[in-house]
C-alpha cells in the first residue's frame, strides 16, 4: 500500500527522544538543550511590519518571491559574498530552507546517472531531510564519516570513483550542524574540484551562516565564482530562522544557477506554498538590516567562550567554531542522555539519534548534541548541571 522505499526509515530524532525520556520523571527542572530553536528575541519592528502588511493576507502571494525581497536577497549575497545574482533568474524564496533542501532533490536528481541509480552524497552525522530528499527520488543515499579523523566534515574524495561518478548531488553542511566546524576556502575548492570531475552538484546547506565566533564563514558560491565555476554547480540555502532568531517565520531562500532555479521553481508552482506577502514584506527588512544580527552573533560569542571556560577540560571537548550546538564527547550518547535527565532534567539530543548506522557503527554514539539557544544564564546553568553530572 506504501512505498517500500520508505518502509525501513529510521524514526525522526525528536520522537525518538521521546520515547527514551518522557517514560522517566525528570530529575530537576526542566531546561531544554536538544532543540535547535533560537530563544534570543528578534526584532522589535518585525511585528509591525507584518501588521502593516496584514491587508495583504488577502492576496495570493507570487511563488519565487516578491521582486522587492529577491533584490534584497540579491543585495545581501552581494554584501556578504560578493557575488552578483540576477534576482529574476538565480533567487526564490523559501519557506525555510528545510522546504529548498527537500525539494531540491525533487527537481534536480536524475533518474539515472551513467545509467545506474544515481548516489547522493552526504555528511554522518546529517540533518535528516537530506536522505529523504534523496530516498524520495528513488536516489540512493551514501554516508560519508564526518568524525574527529576527518575534521568533523566528510571527507567526499574518499568514497572513490566509481562512487563518485554515479554521484548526482552531495549535501554538505557549513558550519556544520551538529559539530560547529566551518569549511574553509580549500575545502570548498576540493569539493567544487571533485564535482566538476565528476558532475554532480553541491548543495550547500548555509543556514548557519550568520552565527560564528571571529571569522565569517566562506560561502560555496563564493568560491564557485572565484574558481569560474559554471553557476549550476552550487545550491546555496540561506535562512531567516538563525539569522534573525525567527524559526516560525518560515522564510529562506535558494540561489544558484538559472537552470536549476528554474526547474525549482517550475516544482514548487505544482506542489509548493509560498510565503504570505506580510511575511515576505518583512523578509525584505530583515535581509537589509545587519544590526540586530551583530547583536545576536555577540551573544552567541559569549556563549562559547562560556562554554569554554566550563567544559574546555573535558577530553576531545571541540570548542565551537560557529553554529549553535556543542558536540560533546561521551561514552554512550543515549545513556548519557537518559542519565543527565534522570540526574537533572536537562534535555539533550543523543549523537546516534542524527548519524546512519554503517557497517555496524554510529559516527554520532559517543557524542550528545547540546543546543546553546537559551539566554546565557540559562544556558550557564544548563551547561554546569552537564558538567557536574557527566564529567565530574
Amino acid at each position: 500500500m506504501f512505498p517500500e522505499r520508505f518502509s525501513n526509515l529510521p524514526a525522526y530524532a525528536f520522537p525518538r527522544l521521546r520515547a527514551l525520556l518522557d517514560v522517566h520523571a525528570p530529575g530537576g527542572a526542566v531546561r531544554h538543550m536538544s532543540i535547535g530553536e533560537p530563544k534570543h528575541a528578534f526584532p522589535g519592528w518585525i511585528t509591525d511590519t507584518i501588521a502593516n502588511h496584514a491587508h495583504e493576507f488577502g492576496k495570493y502571494p507570487p511563488n519565487e518571491g516578491t521582486p522587492e525581497l529577491r533584490a534584497a536577497i540579491r543585495d545581501w549575497v552581494y554584501r556578504r559574498y560578493d557575488v552578483m545574482l540576477d534576482p529574476d533568474t538565480q533567487v526564490m524564496a523559501l519557506n525555510g530552507s528545510r522546504e529548498g533542501l527537500y525539494n531540491a532533490g525533487m527537481a534536480l536528481i536524475p533518474e539515472a546517472k551513467n545509467g545506474q541509480r544515481p548516489i547522493v552524497l552526504m555528511p554522518n552525522p546529517f540533518y535528516q531531510v537530506y536522505m529523504i530528499s534523496a530516498i524520495s527520488v528513488g536516489a540512493e543515499p551514501r554516508f560519508v564519516p564526518a568524525t574527529a579523523e576527518t575534521g568533523h566534515l566528510p571527507d567526499f574524495a574518499s568514497v572513490g570513483p566509481e562512487v563518485l561518478d554515479r554521484t548526482a548531488a552531495v549535501y554538505i553542511c557549513s558550519p556544520a550542524n551538529p559539530q560547529g566546524v566551518m569549511a574553509d576556502e580549500s575545502y570548498w575548492r576540493n569539493l567544487l574540484a571533485l564535482a566538476e570531475k565528476h558532475d554532480f552538484q553541491i548543495m550547500a546547506d548555509e543556514c548557519y551562516a550568520e552565527i560564528y565566533r571571529d571569522t565569517p564563514p566562506v560561502g560555496a558560491l563564493q568560491v564557485a565564482k572565484d574558481m569560474g565555476i559554471d553557476p549550476e554547480r552550487v545550491v546555496s540555502f540561506h535562512s531567516l530562522s538563525k539569522r534573525s532568531n525567527l524559526p516560525g517565520l518560515r522564510s529562506g531562500f535558494v540561489a544558484g544557477g538559472p537552470e536549476t532555479i528554474a526547474r525549482m521553481r517550475q516544482l514548487r508552482a505544482y506542489a509548493g506554498a509560498p510565503l504570505p506577502l506580510p511575511i515576505q514584506r518583512a523578509s525584505e527588512k530583515l535581509w537589509a538590516e545587519e544590526t540586530h544580527v551583530t547583536e545576536n552573533r555577540a551573544l552567541y560569542r559569549a556563549k562559547y567562550e562560556m562554554a569554554d571556560e566550563l567544559l574546555g577540560h573535558v577530553p576531545g571537548y571541540l570548542s565551537p567554531q560557529a553554529g549553535m550546538f556543542l558536540w560533546l564527547p561521551v561514552p554512550d550518547g543515549e545513556a548519557a542522555t537518559l542519565h543527565l535527565w534522570q540526574q537533572t532534567g536537562v534535555r539533550v539530543l543523543p549523537g546516534a539519534y542524527l548519524s546512519k548506522d554503517v557497517a555496524g557503527a554510529n559516527p554520532g554514539h559517543g557524542y550528545i548534541r547540546v543546543a546553546m539557544v537559551a539566554p546565557y544564564d540559562e544556558t550557564r546553568e544548563g551547561l554546569t548541571l552537564i558538567r557536574d553530572t557527566l564529567y565530574r
